[in-house]
């Protein structure tokens, strides 16, 4: 996902905007995201916001993925245990439940066609763009 940046200073009304859609974005996948991650084996928190780090719209703060990891787990879309890793201290392992599966199929499915109905609108747009790029 490519970062948007407004065209506007930050301490303008504009710029806010642009920063509370932008904020709201992120916000609304990120959970998708982290389920997304733990599809293919179990991982404890430092493995998923490593995960997310490599993605700079996705980066976020340890605190903010445990509050997102306890209520995916209170929705039983995520189970966990502590596992002593030998290294002195033990490590809180997150996996998918079966409702969390299919909870991230269900999103997957809904954000392919939600995101190509949008591509398909947003065709024209990118294409002027480039297009406005390539007559300077």
């Amino acid at each position: 996902m490519a970062r948007y940046t407004a065209k506007h200073s930050p301490g303008s009304s504009a710029g806010r905007v642009a920063e509370s859609w932008e904020a709201q974005l992120r916000k609304g996948s990120l959970e998708m995201a982290i389920l997304a991650i733990l599809w293919t084996n179990r991982q404890y928190g430092l493995e998923i916001l490593r995960a997310l780090d490599g993605k700079s719209s996705l980066a976020l703060a340890e605190g903010t993925l445990y509050l997102i990891l306890n209520r995916l787990k209170h929705d039983a879309l995520v189970g966990s245990e502590w596992v002593d890793a030998g290294t002195g201290h033990p490590r809180k392992y997150y996996w998918l439940t079966e409702a969390g599966r299919e909870r991230l199929r269900a999103m997957a499915r809904f954000w392919a066609e939600f995101s190509g109905d949008l591509d398909v609108l947003l065709d024209p747009v990118m294409d002027r763009k480039e297009e406005r790029g390539a007559h300077k």
